[in-house]
């Protein structure tokens, strides 16, 4: 059986490790996700990390909890911060009996634990190459985290309604059966593998 908690946790250290030498002069560097920056990306993913730590209590919030707010003095910091919070939070007895809350998702569930902490390991993955590719460096995603996100990627709706400009991701973009997962898994969620700034 996958340990959805594990795989997840392995994720987000990466994206730690990876963010760990961040720069001042980082941050307005663009990235895979359209229009936005390495700065506009560590909001959001400082903001997903809050807000999937609040959902792993079971209870309900309102997409206010989920919006990216300035960053501080130490980005890296805050971004490590938010990362131990939601690792802490799905480590805790139980999590995976609660019902999770995601306003910014479909209906705003409730989505199984499993569900919907594999969501947020995808969401990991993908910003960790994001990350990489905007920092000029390789990304640090191992090759049985992305062999694993595969299939859960394959099972994100890819249609009109779900896909397109101000929504989660773009539409798939073509890729060889044979290509690395890695490179499966960021053109399933519209990005190039061969992006560069």
């Amino acid at each position: 059986m996958v340990d959805i908690i594990e795989l997840n946790r392995r994720s987000v250290q990466a994206t730690i490790d990876l963010l760990d030498t961040l720069k001042p002069d980082d941050l307005d560097r663009p990235t895979p996700c359209a229009g936005w920056t390495v700065r506009d990306l560590l909001e959001h993913q400082i903001a997903q990390n809050h807000g999937f730590a609040f959902a792993a209590s079971g209870q309900r919030s309102d997409l206010a909890g989920w919006r990216p707010r300035p960053l501080g003095a130490d980005p890296a910091a805050e971004h490590a911060a938010s990362a131990r919070a939601v690792l802490a939070a799905f480590a805790t007895d139980g999590v995976l009996d609660r019902p999770f809350h995601l306003p910014e998702i479909r209906d705003g569930g409730p989505f199984p634990a499993t569900l919907a902490i594999g969501f947020h390991f995808i969401d990991c993955v993908v910003h960790g190459w994001d990350f990489a590719k905007a920092l000029g460096v390789p990304p640090n995603v191992d090759e049985d985290l992305a062999a694993a996100a595969l299939p859960l990627t394959r099972q994100v709706p890819d249609t009109p309604e779900s896909r397109g400009e101000g929504k989660a991701f773009l539409p798939g973009l073509p890729v060889a059966a044979d290509a690395p997962a890695l490179d499966q898994v960021v053109a399933l969620l519209g990005r190039s593998p061969d992006w560069t700034p």
